[in-house]
C-alpha cells in the first residue's frame, strides 16, 4: 500500500465536489472519500477534516444582494455541519473512529471546538471533522482549513476541490491555460489566482504551512497526496 510521508494532515473537502447531479449529496462519492480517509488512517496518518458547503449554500453567492452578509454566512456555516454529519456517519459505517467539533456551540450534535481536545483525539487515531468554519462571517472554509491546520500542527493542508490544481487562467474557459506544479504563496497572491482565497494564501505564507490543491473527482487522490505523489499544485515557500 506504500508509506505516508506526512504524520498529520488537514484535509479540506469541497462541498460542491460532494454533490450529485440531482442531489445535495452523492453518497456513493461520499463513501469513496470516506474510504480514502480510512486508508490514510490505516497508513498511520492523523487526519483532521474541514468540509465546505457549496453543495447547499454559499453565503456570499446565494445571499448576495438579498440578505445581510453576516446572516448569509452563518447559514453557510450551518450548511457545513450537514456535510460534516453525513461524512461522520459514513466514516463510522466503515469502522473509523470519528469526532465532530463545531466552531458554533451546538452540543446536541457536536463537540465544541477545543484545540487541545482535538489534538488528543488525533493522537488516539480518531478522525476529527471541524464544522462551521471558523464560526465567524467573512471567512471562507479555505481559510478555516489553513488555520485549523496550523492549530493542530498539521504537516500540510490538502485542499481537495473540483479542479486538479492551480492554473494561470480558468481552464474551463481557456483550453490553453497552464497548470502549475509548484507556486510560492507570494506568487499565488501577486498573480491574483483564485483556486483558494487570498486570506488562506496569506496565512499559509506567514506561517510557512504548505497547501496542496488537487481534484477530488478521484478520491484516491487523497491517499496519493499523503504518500507524496506528484499530483495537483503545491503552494509553499521554496526550500
Amino acid at each position: 500500500m506504500g508509506q505516508a510521508v506526512y504524520k498529520r494532515v488537514l484535509v479540506k473537502i469541497s462541498g460542491e465536489a460532494m454533490a450529485g447531479e440531482d442531489s445535495v449529496l452523492d453518497f456513493k462519492l461520499v463513501r469513496e472519500i470516506a474510504q480514502a480517509i480510512k486508508d490514510c488512517v490505516s497508513l498511520g496518518v492523523e487526519v483532521g477534516i474541514v468540509i465546505g458547503a457549496g453543495n447547499i449554500w454559499r453565503g456570499a453567492r446565494d445571499g448576495g444582494g438579498n440578505m445581510e452578509r453576516s446572516r448569509a454566512d452563518h447559514m453557510g456555516m450551518l450548511a457545513t455541519m450537514i456535510n460534516c454529519l453525513a461524512m461522520a456517519d459514513v466514516l463510522e459505517s466503515l469502522g473509523v473512529d470519528v469526532r465532530v467539533q463545531s466552531a458554533i456551540d451546538m452540543r446536541a450534535i457536536a463537540e465544541p471546538y477545543v484545540r487541545l481536545r482535538a489534538m488528543r483525539h488525533l493522537e488516539k487515531g480518531r478522525v476529527v471533522i471541524f464544522g462551521c468554519g471558523l464560526g465567524m462571517p467573512f471567512f471562507s472554509t479555505d481559510t478555516a482549513s489553513v488555520l485549523r491546520g496550523m492549530e493542530i500542527n498539521a504537516d500540510i493542508v490538502l485542499l481537495a476541490k473540483n479542479v486538479d490544481g492551480v492554473y494561470d487562467d480558468d481552464p474551463r474557459k481557456n483550453p490553453d491555460a497552464k497548470k502549475y506544479d509548484f507556486l510560492s504563496p507570494n506568487a499565488f497572491l501577486t498573480q491574483n489566482l483564485s483556486a483558494m482565497d487570498s486570506t488562506a494564501a496569506s496565512l499559509s505564507m506567514d506561517n510557512k504551512i504548505p497547501v496542496l490543491l488537487f481534484a477530488l473527482k478521484d478520491p484516491e487522490n487523497i491517499v496519493r497526496a499523503v504518500k507524496g505523489e506528484n499530483i495537483g499544485t503545491i503552494v509553499r515557500e521554496e526550500k
